[in-house]
């Protein structure tokens, strides 16, 4: 399959950056006390016959601290976009004035909080395991490559180097990603 170490190096180091991506993309989803439009951007709406994404077919924007606003393109839509809100589960309740929803958001109990982090923990437990999965496919790969003769053992423990260094930096990442996320859930 892989033809050089680099090779193998180049598509590890992209895999490991997909997870953190990917993290990061499920972070922003979580609920802090803050508004944010990313907390409702995914959620998928039945519209026209169809599965929409929300951010698709509406603007969303958060004119105060604790408001997000959603006005779409289409205003017929609004009763399935209250719909799908509620559907979420995401913990807020839409409000459809018939021109927009707003959605307020609601102070975090310390309880929910701590919910919260356990989550972004999980998530976060989850982009390790995925790295660690991509280290030990490339760390295969590379030993592979060594065993039919294509690298040599030099080439090989190098490239084995190279692998835990990414895969070091990358669960770095992850661990500062949910450090931040953690530290914006408990901040008051």
């Amino acid at each position: 399959m892989y033809e050089s170490s680099d090779e193998i190096l180049l598509d590890a180091e992209d895999k490991m950056e997909k997870s953190v991506e990917h993290l990061q993309q499920g972070l922003s989803g979580l609920r802090t006390g803050k508004a944010s439009p990313a907390l409702v951007d995914g959620i998928n709406v039945e519209c026209y016959g169809t599965q929409a994404r929300l951010n698709t077919i509406s603007l969303i924007s958060t004119p105060e601290p604790r408001l997000i606003v959603i006005k779409p393109f289409d205003p017929s839509s609004l009763p399935a976009i209250e719909k799908a809100i509620l559907a979420a589960n995401i913990g807020v309740t839409p409000l459809n004035d018939g021109r927009l929803i707003r959605v307020p958001i609601p102070e975090l109990s310390e309880e929910r909080r701590k919910e919260l982090t356990k989550v972004a923990n999980r998530m976060g437990e989850e982009a390790r395991v995925a790295i660690r999965a991509v280290r030990r496919e490339a760390n295969d790969a590379v030993k592979a490559l060594e065993k039919d003769g294509t690298i040599s053992e030099d080439d090989c423990t190098r490239a084995l180097k190279d692998v835990q260094d990414y895969t070091d930096t990358y669960v770095k990442k992850v661990d500062d990603a949910v450090a931040a996320k953690e530290k914006d859930i408990m901040a008051v």
